[in-house]
């Protein structure tokens, strides 16, 4: 695994930047100066003048970097603070390091978390060690679309009418794409900027998907209005497969076509329904249930490493059937019969914030 810092150290934080690449290197990561080719970029940015740092690949992971004052007075500085360095570096995750008193990790869905700072070599072990799933995880995001889909299907069967019913259920819930109330955080302009992020007013966050038969499944597309599920190849696709050499998953859409991308959680979803096969729908959501089992690290979504997690939960479940697994950090997700089945069940003990830890 290699890393890479960019941007400018300030002076404040040259002794910060030293240990933190000691740490890595510790845990096996080669310093590299070729950006291209780092697994993780440390982005170093002025709070008020934020340069982002532009990566040529899907696979790089970017960490923003900078300094505060001091630790947030509550729960809206933390996130006014850390939010707008997310979204103007075009990072994965922002740190924020108020030298000798802690660091700050936030994300948009993750919300914020911190690591107190004693200044010993623990203390960097933790840092890198919060990083290391950005670095180490395999996104599978990729698709593969074969113009094979059987012409009866071109217009969706009783499976896409269950997901098109189900969408509008899940539009209802107005589950908002974040462990925290931000409507009552964030100002007008960076308000509008997240609904314009996640197509907020059309119901784009979240997925769901259910079984076609023994090795198919229908799932919801990416970035698509979950409440007006229409087209197929392009709002639902058929998953057939997972090309592991490739790392990508495997759609029949039909011909002439241009499709979208699958749901990035579709690998998870994969792994769920070929080695459960009691498994008939799955949904995920950005809310909680009380007393779940849920994932220790924040894998981001769409990796191969989160779909593993979230696997191997629902296999030590007393019903595999009909869990509820979290996400930590993040949201849950939820196996059943049908669709209509999860919602009746999980509905009524949905939280809408997410515990944070």
């Amino acid at each position: 695994m290699r890393f890479a810092f960019y941007g400018t150290i300030s002076p404040t934080l040259t002794t910060f930047a030293d240990r933190l690449s000691k740490a890595l290197v510790a845990r096996g990561y080669e310093h590299t100066e070729d950006l291209a080719s780092a697994n993780l970029v440390c982005n170093f940015v002025d709070r008020d003048n934020v340069r982002p740092y532009r990566r040529e690949s899907a696979t790089t992971f970017c960490a923003a970097i900078f300094e505060g004052d001091a630790p947030p007075a509550d729960f809206g500085e933390a996130i006014g603070d850390y939010y707008p360095v997310l979204v103007r570096a075009l990072s994965n995750v922002s740190v924020r390091v108020v030298p000798g008193t802690e660091v700050r990790f936030g994300t948009m869905e993750q919300g914020n978390y911190a690591v107190a700072d004693d200044g010993s070599d623990a203390f960097f072990d933790k840092v890198a060690e919060r990083l290391a799933p950005l670095a180490e995880s395999h996104l599978v995001i990729d698709n593969i679309w074969n113009p094979d889909l059987e012409s009866e299907l071109w217009d969706g069967d009783e499976v896409t009418a269950e997901l098109r019913k189900a969408g509008q259920r899940l539009d209802a819930m107005n589950l908002l794409p974040a462990p925290f109330p931000i409507e009552n955080y964030l100002d007008k302009r960076d308000l509008e900027h997240v609904k314009r992020l996640y197509s907020i007013g059309g119901l784009s966050y979240g997925n769901l998907s259910a079984r076609k038969d023994a090795s198919r499944f229908w799932m919801s597309a990416s970035g698509v209005d979950k409440s007006n599920l229409q087209d197929i190849g392009r709002d639902m696709l058929l998953v057939t497969d997972y090309n592991q050499a490739a790392q990508a998953m495997v759609m029949s859409v039909p011909p002439e076509i241009e499709p979208r991308r699958v749901s990035v959680d579709a690998i998870e979803h994969w792994k769920i329904y070929t080695e459960h096969p009691a498994v008939g729908a799955i949904i995920h959501v950005h809310a909680w249930v009380e007393g779940v089992d849920a994932t220790e690290i924040n894998y981001p979504c769409g990796t191969a490493e989160l779909a593993d997690a979230v696997a191997d939960l629902v296999r030590t479940q007393p019903d595999p059937a009909h869990a509820i697994i979290g996400l930590k950090n993040h949201g849950l997700t939820i196996t059943g019969e049908t669709l209509d089945e999860i919602f009746d069940r999980v509905e009524p003990h949905i939280l809408r914030h997410i515990p944070m830890a």
